[in-house]
């Protein structure tokens, strides 16, 4: 545990942080280093593990809350005995002493510790082609969540056993107990050691989940695409999280779509611009050229007297409108590309060719020479 770095750390964050600042800066560092976008890179893949192993902690609130008072050995199972206790040992509860201050006053009623929960969702990252965001598609994720173990049922007790009642607690899974104070003696609330807030006691543990209920396995579900979605956009899948604790219900799944660049396409909105190159003739004479689309090439005819940075449209040819009908545009920028290493014939033609020419051919060249005559005289 020594080697391992601070998790808001890892996180980029400080210990105020609220869920919202967690998610953002795990989206963000996942797609930073995920291993699709890093082929080979053996320190991204490290840093993609190091951001994982944060954001299972700090997105957990049980988990969380551990990490902040005891830091890696509150979340290390190994450490302190079964059942993660405190690793302070068993009579010490740091946040019983600011509790005995600022809360557990009266007798509240305390919640069921065995009512359903519902379990946390799941965030992972997919990595799209440009053509896969643009027209949609299906895909099949696999990814690694908590179930509810299927040796037990998610009871946590051995098959042939049940569990008992914790007697120190009587079953809620809190005890209350008297502390003198300089305001007197206040009753407080905390959670029963013996059953550490599960309000029950497992003598015969499941040997295949340790009498925790749930484990950790692979898990693969197909999700549709639609077309038009973006990056940094987030797919809902339903039920597909974490599984809930006391037959409560699982979390969700979130897709968060990264998309890969093309090498020619770059969208904006849901318009498509790219770049043709021309040669000098093409330009000056007009001529047919081919143009890519996300449907294919098609032809289209360049004017006569094109220059550079003209575009043009191809009405509907951009990117479906997500959730909705119709599509964006297509812009094509044009870039006339000088020639280079000219033969001696060709240089020779050029020269002629300039040599004949007068303003008219140059309307850009005629305007820029006129301001010079009127800025600074013939």
């Amino acid at each position: 545990m020594a080697d391992k770095r601070d998790y808001y750390e890892v996180m980029g964050l400080d210990k105020n942080a609220s869920e919202d600042d967690i998610k953002k800066a795990f989206r963000r560092l996942a797609k930073e280093y995920h291993p699709d976008l890093h082929p080979g890179d053996k320190e991204a893949e490290k840093k993609f593990k190091e951001v994982n192993e944060a954001y299972e902690v700090l997105s957990d609130k049980d988990k969380r809350a551990r990490y902040d008072q005891f830091g890696h050995a509150g979340v290390d199972p190994n450490f302190g005995g079964a059942g993660g206790g405190s690793p302070f040992g068993a009579d010490i509860d740091l946040g019983d002493i600011f509790s005995s201050f600022f809360g557990g006053f009266g007798g509240g009623r305390q919640a069921n510790p065995n009512a359903p929960r519902r379990g946390t969702d799941v965030d992972i990252n997919l990595v799209l082609s440009f053509e896969e965001a643009a027209k949609g598609c299906k895909k099949t994720v696999n990814y690694t969540r908590i179930e509810n173990c299927k040796s037990c049922n998610g009871s946590g007790v051995k098959s042939g056993t049940s569990p008992r009642t914790c007697p120190a607690c009587n079953g809620s899974g809190q005890v209350r107990i008297n502390k003198q104070t300089p305001f007197g003696v206040i009753q407080t609330s905390r959670q029963c050691d013996k059953c550490r807030g599960r309000g029950k006691i497992i003598d015969n543990p499941c040997p295949a989940c340790s009498g925790s209920g749930q484990t950790r396995a692979k898990n693969s579900v197909e999700v549709n695409i639609p077309a038009g979605i973006d990056e940094g956009q987030i797919l809902n899948v339903s039920g597909h999280g974490n599984s809930g604790k006391n037959r409560g219900p699982a979390g969700d799944l979130h897709v968060i779509i990264n998309v890969r660049p093309h090498p020619i396409f770059e969208r904006r909105g849901d318009d498509v611009w790219c770049e043709i190159p021309l040669t000098f003739a093409q330009a000056a004479l007009g001529a047919d050229v081919v143009v890519p689309t996300l449907d294919g090439k098609v032809q289209y005819t360049v004017h006569e007297g094109t220059q550079p940075n003209d575009i043009f449209k191809f009405k509907g040819k951009g990117i479906q409108h997500l959730n909705g009908r119709g599509r964006g545009d297509q812009y094509v920028t044009v870039t006339i590309e000088v020639p280079k290493n000219l033969t001696s014939r060709q240089k020779e033609i050029l020269k002629e060719f300039d040599s004949q020419g007068n303003e008219k051919n140059y309307q850009k060249r005629k305007g820029f020479f006129d301001k010079l005559k009127d800025l600074f005289g013939d």
